[in-house]
């Protein structure tokens, strides 16, 4: 199985290629560079493992929740490559992928998503890979859902998020935390192999992106209100 797999969902840049398990990866935070660096670092990638594009079994790819424009960014990269290779798409949830680094058995995710939110995602391990216990949401750190039962492991930028209020909120459930940790296409890459293996994979045109807010981009209008609204009135 070879697939090539792309997460652009936060600040950090990652590509992967993945190779009957093994895992090639370059990874490096990087704002601003995402649509510099995904596509030489594939071509690069998998050159280094050896993998022509037309050996490619289908494209991976972190669907969100993130950033809005490098979660639109990976889509848009996986659906070029995937349509112009007829190959499928593996889309992957961005939290499950980052919940990937947190270890233990029951694990939160959660990414900082400014605004004063985060986005929050529970899974258990599952064999190799990871089942979600409930829906991803977005939501402020301190009326984050409270998991069930303590000995959890987080992982995410969402943990420092607004002074670390969701590890204030989650006190006593948590075992441990990495609020460093970023999500890594390596990981992406993973998830998909058992979704491919089992027949799994949609038409590139399906890729979705999960943005979890209903109101992505605001207009320049409307940030305007919201800037003047935080403005203190002068008398």
């Amino acid at each position: 199985m070879r697939l090539l797999a792309f997460e652009t969902s936060t600040e950090a840049c990652s590509v992967a290629v993945y190779v009957d398990g093994r895992v090639l990866e370059r990874f490096e935070v990087a704002p601003r560079r995402h649509t510099e660096l995904a596509l030489p670092w594939a071509q690069a990638l998998l050159a280094e493992a050896g993998v022509a594009r037309s050996q490619l079994d289908a494209i991976a790819v972190g669907r969100g929740p993130g950033a809005f424009t490098g979660v639109r960014l990976a889509i848009a990269i996986a659906q070029g490559i995937a349509l112009g290779l007829d190959l499928p798409v593996l889309p992957v949830s961005t939290l499950a992928a980052l919940a990937m680094q947190a270890g233990g058995e029951r694990r939160l995710a959660a990414i900082d998503a400014r605004m004063g939110e985060v986005y929050l995602g529970a899974f258990a391990r599952e064999g190799d890979g990871l089942a979600a216990l409930a829906e991803e949401v977005v939501v402020r750190p301190d009326a984050a859902p409270l998991p069930a039962g303590d000995g959890w492991c987080g992982a995410g930028t969402g943990f420092a998020a607004a002074d670390g209020a969701l590890q204030l909120r989650l006190h006593g459930r948590l075992a441990a935390v990495d609020a460093r940790a970023l999500p890594r296409a390596a990981d992406v890459a993973r998830l998909a192999a058992p979704v491919f293996a089992a027949g799994g994979g949609i038409a590139p045109e399906c890729a979705e992106p999960a943005y979890l807010r209903n109101d992505v981009a605001l207009t320049l209008a409307q940030q305007r209100v919201q800037r003047d609204a935080g403005r203190p009135r002068q008398s």
